[in-house]
C-alpha cells in the first residue's frame, strides 16, 4: 500500500515517515506541506492512504479531505483532541494524535489496509438473507454469517462498506451505515457519529466525546451528542 504524508511541519513529516519505515507493507511515493501541491498529485496519481495533518496554513486538513478522491483513505495526524469528532465526519480511517506512537499507527495501518483490499477486491457480497428479533444472517467473504445483535459491540461504516465487531471477529460486508442501522432494535444500538453505530449494553465507560468499548476509542460527532446522552446515557445507562 503506498501513501503520501501532508503537514506543513517539516519535523512532523519525517516523524511519520520514520514510523511507515518501520512499518510492514507500507511506503511513502512523497511528501508535502500544503494542500495546494497535494490536490495536484493526487489529480495525477492513485495513492491509497494520506497522512494528513489539519491544522495547516490555507486550506486545513478536514476541509481539504473532503476533496480527496473516494478510493483515497485518509488518517488525520493531530496535536489536538478536539477534532477527533469531526474527522470521522468526513470518513477517516483514523484519527492519531501527536506524538504518533508505533502501535497506535499500526493499528491505524492495520485497517487502512482491510479497507484498501476490499477496494480493490472484484466481489464483495452484500446481502442481509435473513433478520429476527434476536440476530440477522449477513453475506459476506463468500459465507453467510449468523450474528446474534447481543454479540455486537459495535459497526463502524466507511464509504460504502460495513465493519460488524464482534468479541473475536470481524464481519465486512457492502453495504452503508444507514441501511444496517435501520434493520437494528433501536432499544440498545444508537449511531453515535456518521462513522459508528455502537451496542450501548457493551459500554465500558464514557466522557463527553468518546464511547469505550474494551480497547476501542469511538467518537461522538456533534449532531448525535445530545440524542445519545438524552436518551440513552441519562434514562437508560445510568438508571440500570
Amino acid at each position: 500500500m503506498n501513501c503520501i504524508i501532508v503537514d506543513d511541519e517539516p519535523l512532523a513529516r519525517k516523524a511519520i515517515q520514520k514510523l511507515v519505515n518501520e512499518t510492514e507493507n507500507l511506503e511513502v511515493i512523497a511528501s508535502f506541506n500544503g494542500a495546494d501541491a497535494t490536490r495536484e498529485f493526487l489529480a495525477k496519481n492513485t495513492v491509497d492512504l494520506v497522512f494528513l495533518d489539519i491544522q495547516m496554513p490555507g486550506v486545513n486538513g478536514i476541509e481539504f479531505a473532503r476533496t480527496i478522491p473516494k478510493n483515497t483513505l485518509v488518517v488525520f495526524t493531530t496535536a489536538f483532541h478536539e477534532f477527533a469528532s469531526e474527522s470521522y465526519e468526513v470518513d477517516a480511517i483514523d484519527y492519531l494524535i501527536k506524538p504518533v506512537k508505533l502501535e497506535r499507527f499500526q493499528k491505524a495501518v492495520e485497517k487502512a489496509q482491510t479497507y484498501c483490499k476490499l477496494f480493490h477486491t472484484d466481489h464483495i457480497d452484500s446481502n442481509i438473507e435473513n433478520i429476527t428479533d434476536d440476530y440477522i444472517f449477513v453475506r459476506a467473504d463468500r459465507r453467510m454469517f449468523k450474528v446474534h445483535f447481543s454479540d455486537i459491540l459495535f459497526i463502524e461504516g466507511l464509504k460504502d462498506y460495513v465493519v460488524i465487531y464482534l468479541e473475536n471477529q470481524k464481519v465486512i460486508t457492502l453495504m452503508n451505515i444507514k441501511t444496517i442501522h435501520d434493520l437494528l432494535p433501536k432499544s440498545f444500538f444508537v449511531r453515535v457519529s456518521k462513522s459508528y453505530i455502537i451496542n450501548v449494553n457493551k459500554i465500558d465507560s464514557v466522557d463527553n466525546n468518546t464511547v469505550y468499548i474494551g480497547k476501542n476509542e469511538i467518537p461522538i460527532g456533534n449532531i448525535y451528542r445530545d440524542f445519545f446522552f438524552n436518551e440513552f446515557v441519562t434514562k437508560k445507562l445510568l438508571n440500570r
